[in-house]
């Protein structure tokens, strides 16, 4: 009987890496899909760090304000500014902003694979 609970923890252990395998892959093809949108090239979406700081100057158009996310506590506040600002980006309101805050892998990807066009930081139209 051991040897049967032991297996089906393995599968269903096997089941959470494939899915979250699955979920990063898609965040990653989600999120180059929102760079290119922009007009940033897609291949920044894979490099740590420099991926938030192109995130940051499409959303804010201060891409220096990324290092808020290093800061404890500040990170939680400037994530739920940075959302809202990532959706006034892309002509969204703020509750898909909330959603982005809350589901962020489900709503990248409606982001980056909808019909939403990049208006530029803040929501303001580019010159």
């Amino acid at each position: 009987m051991q040897n049967v609970t032991s297996t089906l923890s393995n599968g269903q252990m096997a089941v959470y890496c494939i899915t979250a395998i699955v979920m990063c892959v898609l965040t990653i093809v989600a999120e180059w899909k929102i760079f290119t949108k922009a007009g940033e090239a897609g291949w920044k979406s894979l490099i740590p760090f420099y991926n938030l700081y192109i995130l940051c100057k499409l959303a804010d158009g201060k891409g220096v304000k990324f290092l808020l996310l290093l800061v404890p506590i500040v990170d939680i506040v400037f994530y739920v500014m940075l959302s809202l600002k990532l959706a006034r980006a892309f002509g969204k309101d703020t509750a898909f902003a909330i959603g982005l805050i809350f589901l962020p892998n489900i709503f990248t990807l409606i982001l980056g694979f909808g019909g939403m066009e990049y208006i530029g930081p803040n929501g303001e139209a580019q010159a």
